[in-house]
């Protein structure tokens, strides 16, 4: 089975929390404070296995999730760091954000991505010991790990890419110029998947071609097979355009090349114009002086198309084909790779938003950079509780309790810490 679009969740793992502990031991009067650090959380990261060519390894598994760091401990003991998710992926995956379909990285030409960061491990409270504060009572939390939906969408890197309607000898052409063995029979839509083989080039390096499913008219609304694999032409710098000339299943070959040429201009209209060459398959089938080959020779001319003519039964035309293919392709801009996009909202979102909201006379406060805030404070120590006090003045989140309507007695909630409002 061929899969090349599917969405999975992915979360890195949480940083561990810093220690509140201090030193005891025997004839060691007044140790100090030696609680270690968290450790941090596992990352997810997609690398690429060359041996795969289909995402079918996530099609039962579709939730990932890091090891959390371990905390940290007395006598400055780091917390262990969790292990690392490694998610194996076929070259030319592109990775997406799967709510907003944005793509986060192109898997073409890098080996490794690190798609969720694991929550970096809070600090031990041997970190806050001052001349002034020395029997710190309070550490930090470890921050939580990033977790996303991610849509992975499989784009293959062929540099050629075989098209035509079903039965016209893409897969043969295959077959015959690289050492693919695609099936082949004599039916519509043998060919259920993208086959990729390696063509070899005689004193230059070899290309990757792809024979794309079989497209008909209506595939760019998703009819027949052609509409799933079309994105898998999307980075091919050439396109060889295969057309049955002797007409065997009583299609005509010109209409043949509009048809597809419609089809490839709505699904993408940058596809519809990328470099083609015509290539007349079943050649051995046609009369020398059959009136088709004048006729196509000048349409292909009509529309600015070099034509080659083959034959895949006797072998007429291919290296010819394999030959010019590669003359043309050096002459083409490199394998597209596509850019990550930035959402606007990452670039305009402050780094301290804070969001109030009531519910049942309660004003719940929540935030990011406030949860991992939360884990810093030790409620029952005085001096953690007035620090905590003041980071709320200064981040302006009493301004803005104030502006939401908030009381004096009022209750507000952070992260399940409640309290009255009190001027």
């Amino acid at each position: 089975m061929f899969i090349d679009n599917i969405k999975i969740y992915v979360k890195a793992g949480d940083g561990g929390n810093g220690a509140i502990s201090f030193h005891r031991e025997k004839y060691v009067n007044a140790g100090g404070p030696d609680g270690g650090d968290g450790g941090r959380g596992g990352n997810i990261i997609f690398r690429i296995d060359e041996g795969a060519n289909t995402l079918l390894s996530y099609r039962y598994k579709r939730k990932f999730v890091a090891e959390n760091g371990a905390n940290g401990m007395p006598d400055k003991m780091h917390g262990k760091n969790g292990k690392d998710v490694i998610l194996l992926v076929p070259r030319g995956t592109i990775i997406r954000d799967g709510a907003s379909g944005r793509i986060l990285f192109d898997m073409a030409t890098a080996d490794e991505f690190v798609v969720c960061r694991g929550g970096r491990g809070g600090w031990g409270n041997r970190h806050f010991a001052t001349p002034t504060r020395q029997i710190p009572r309070f550490a930090k939390n470890g921050t939580r790990g990033e977790e996303k939906e991610i849509l992975l969408e499989l784009k293959m890197l062929a540099e050629v890419g075989l098209i035509g309607f079903p039965n016209v000898g893409k897969s043969s052409i295959l077959s015959r110029i690289s050492a693919a063995k695609p099936k082949i029979a004599n039916y519509h839509f043998t060919t259920l998947s993208p086959n990729l083989g390696v063509v070899p080039v005689d004193g230059g390096r070899g290309f990757l071609c792809a024979d794309i499913p079989g497209l008909i008219e209506g595939a760019a609304d998703g009819l027949g097979l052609g509409h799933d694999f079309l994105r898998h032409v999307d980075r091919c710098r050439l396109l060889l355009h295969v057309v049955d000339i002797a007409g065997t299943d009583g299609r005509d070959p010109l209409d043949d090349i509009d048809k597809i040429d419609m089809e490839l201009e709505r699904y993408s209209e940058e596809l519809s114009t990328r470099p083609q060459i015509l290539v007349a398959n079943k050649i051995d089938s046609v009369l020398e002086d059959d009136p088709i080959l004048e006729e196509f020779r000048a349409y292909a001319a009509k529309l600015g198309r070099e034509v080659l003519f083959v034959s895949t039964v006797t072998g007429e035309g291919l290296d010819a084909l394999v030959r010019r293919t590669a003359e043309v392709l050096s002459t083409l801009p490199e394998l597209t790779v596509y850019e990550a996009e930035v959402a606007p909202e990452e670039v305009l979102v402050d780094a301290k938003e804070t969001i109030i909201r009531k519910e049942g006379g309660i004003y719940y406060v929540e935030g990011t950079w406030l949860y991992n805030f939360m884990g810093q404070i030790n409620f029952d120590d005085y001096e953690s509780l007035n620090f905590f006090q003041r980071v709320l003045q200064k981040n302006g989140v009493i301004d803005k309790l104030r502006e939401a309507g908030v009381e004096e007695g009022d209750t507000v909630n952070i992260y399940d810490f409640e309290f009255d409002f009190v001027y």
